[in-house]
């Protein structure tokens, strides 16, 4: 029987770090086994290699980090984990494993700048959420807003760079379609300077929001992970933290049209609920349909029956657009036409690949970490190094 000798104490500080209970834990590393694997034949110093391949799956650590005899000790700069007890969303095991990830990245990233002498330091001011969002939206857009693009995805990218100017650190994480367990969330924060956004191909405008929510948490310095959802941006429920992000991204989202936007009267059928320039508002401002008019429901410039008959359409030509496009996949299947496309890449942004250039021109890091790091084939190395 091929065993290895493990430091038990290492699957325990991975537990808690996932924040799995036993039984949890067995169930994962159980899952398409005919019988559960018992907690006797784990949790000793003693285990079967094929095991321990199963525990890595979920926590994807490497098989020699369980040989370690070294007692891992836990520490708040490990993990948001172990900072922050409770979130604002039920996190499934697909987002524990993100999140980890980038902490560590974080982690590994922080310490190449310091290496190599690459200041990341915050640039912005801290701000608290007794000051108006309204107020500090207009003010940090003034060096934070890029030069708009009616194409989603490229005034995200500008986004990402604009804010790398500052410091502050955006990354994107793409999951394929057949990935067991997806991520539960959109976006997250981790102090002092990291945002992670997860790509959303066809919905850039909701991710987009994200980033501006994110900024939100970054200003008043409150890590969080969240899940958030066009309808719920102004939810009263909320606590107070998430609805100024929410009301901070609106209004820097808004910008120029703000005026126009507050002045409107009450949608109702007679204007017919001004549909033309919310159209024109949210191509402008990448805002959507339903955060524009759920704005207008909060500020009792529609009614709720009026809102609820908008937020119906709004869903159904939603519907119509996913059925049309599952349609036209079936139809070219059947004719035998191959549909293009790949897995999307994340935007890189300037700050990471600065980062890495750094480091590699200090004599850090190799070529081939130097590709490791920012994804990229061995021969395209000269082009990030211009």
């Amino acid at each position: 029987m091929n065993t290895v000798e493990i430091n038990i104490v290492r699957i325990h500080h991975l537990l808690k770090l996932f924040r799995l209970t036993k039984d949890e834990f067995l169930v994962q590393i159980s899952e398409g086994l005919k019988s559960q694997i018992a907690e006797k034949e784990i949790f000793r110093s003693e285990i079967k290699l094929s095991h321990l391949k199963k525990i890595d799956k979920i926590f994807n650590k490497g098989i020699n980090y369980y040989l370690d005899p070294k007692d891992p000790k836990e520490f708040k700069e490990e993990s948001i984990f172990f900072r922050k007890d409770d979130f604002n969303t039920e996190l499934n095991l697909g987002t524990k494993k993100i999140v980890t990830q980038f902490e560590e990245e974080k982690i590994s990233l922080s310490a190449l700048s310091k290496l190599s002498n690459f200041k990341m330091e915050r640039i912005l001011p801290f701000y608290s959420i007794s000051d108006n969002p309204r107020d500090v939206a207009k003010e940090v857009r003034k060096y934070l807003y890029p030069t708009f693009n009616i194409d989603k995805k490229e005034f995200l990218k500008a986004s990402i760079s604009k804010f790398a100017e500052s410091n502050i650190l955006v990354f994107e994480f793409v999951e394929t379609w057949n990935k067991k367990e997806k991520a539960n969330i959109n976006g997250f924060y981790l102090a002092p300077n990291v945002i992670v956004l997860k790509r959303l191909q066809k919905a850039f405008r909701r991710e987009i929001f994200t980033l501006i929510h994110e900024l939100g948490h970054y200003l008043l310095n409150e890590e969080e992970i969240d899940r958030i959802e066009d309808d719920d941006l102004f939810d009263s429920t909320l606590n107070k933290i998430e609805r100024w992000c929410n009301e901070f991204a609106f209004n820097f989202l808004i910008g120029e049209f703000d005026d126009t936007f507050t002045g409107l009267p009450v949608a109702n059928s007679q204007n017919d609920y001004h549909s033309d320039l919310i159209d024109d508002i949210s191509n402008k401002t990448h805002l959507s349909k339903i955060a524009l008019y759920t704005s207008l429901v909060i500020t009792n410039r529609i009614s709720q029956k009026n809102y609820n008959i908008i937020k119906k359409e709004l869903y159904k030509a939603f519907l119509d657009k996913k059925r049309e496009e599952e349609l036209k996949k079936e139809l070219d299947k059947q004719e035998g036409i191959k549909r293009g496309g790949s897995t999307p890449k994340p935007i890189k942004s300037p700050l990471l690949v600065s980062t890495i250039q750094s480091a590699y021109f200090e004599g850090v890091i190799s070529d081939s970490e130097f590709c490791r790091r920012l994804k990229i084939n061995p021969k395209e190395i000269d082009r990030y190094l211009q």
